[in-house]
């Protein structure tokens, strides 16, 4: 299979684009040797979300590594953050700037072409397939963008990332009684530092299928993962430190389950 799925039985979603860590054989002789540390990699959150099997809500999560594609992209490859350094559709280096592939190896438009239609489709049609499912026993559907990110990139923003960064496309992908919702119970406690449509206003899947007025509602969430990880490789999980945040994330979707049905 190309992701990971798993069909639930309420009106929400959760989609993990980033937490794939495959890359295949033909594409990875052409890659340079940082490329098998996968660093930019969202490990580990479907373990890290991993109550929401037993809630009953359905989960995708990519297989293959985001140095292969990006699930997160527009196929047009444009700019989600004009003027802003981002990596692409095919990202050609990492976060830190190295250099993804060997010499001259970096794909050509033929090629993303067809990473596009074999690696990029599949995931997408079976997000909207389930939204859709959703929406016609529901009537109302939210889609939770997982996301996590090393607390210091120093590409994309200067210091420290807040720890919870949500974002909702400045409002646009969803009613503002959700964002409320969930923020309602994010803001309840001051252990973990909030950010709302800040450097992260929510990727492709967020403003492509966030549509409210056609019943579905989708926000981001970027959080950083020292939260629930080593930042550093081997990027080990740390259950000691999840434990800490996991009950705020089973409340916040929570939250967006009992607006969406009420």
């Amino acid at each position: 299979m190309d992701f990971r799925f798993k069909a639930g039985r309420l009106p929400m979603l959760v989609s993990m684009p980033h937490a794939g860590t495959d890359i295949p054989d033909e594409v990875a002789g052409s890659m340079a040797p940082c490329a098998t540390a996968r660093a930019d990699t969202d490990w580990h959150l479907p373990e890290l979300y991993g109550f929401l099997e037993e809630m009953g809500v359905s989960t995708i999560s990519a297989r293959w590594s985001r140095y292969l594609i990006d699930l997160n992209r527009p196929p047009e490859n444009t700019n989600l953050y004009p003027g802003m350094d981002t990596t692409g559709l095919c990202p050609v280096d990492t976060f830190g700037r190295e250099s993804l592939y060997l010499p001259g190896k970096t794909p050509d438009d033929a090629e993303v072409r067809r990473r596009l239609e074999r690696y990029w489709m599949p995931y997408h049609e079976q997000l909207r397939a389930e939204l859709d499912r959703l929406t016609r026993e529901f009537g109302s559907v939210v889609l939770w963008d997982a996301h996590s990110i090393a607390s210091i990139v120093p590409r994309f923003f200067e210091g420290r990332l807040p720890d919870l960064n949500f974002g909702t496309a400045e409002g646009k992908s969803c009613a503002p009684g959700l964002e409320q919702a969930v923020l309602k119970v994010a803001r309840a406690q001051d252990r973990f530092s909030i950010a709302v449509n800040g450097r992260f206003k929510g990727g492709h899947i967020t403003r492509q299928y966030g549509q409210p007025e056609q019943g579905v509602h989708a926000i981001q969430l970027e959080m950083c993962q020292c939260l629930y990880m080593n930042e550093q490789a081997p990027f080990e999980y740390r259950p000691d430190v999840a434990g800490e945040v996991q009950p705020l994330l089973k409340d916040m979707i929570g939250a967006g389950l009992a607006w969406v049905r009420a």
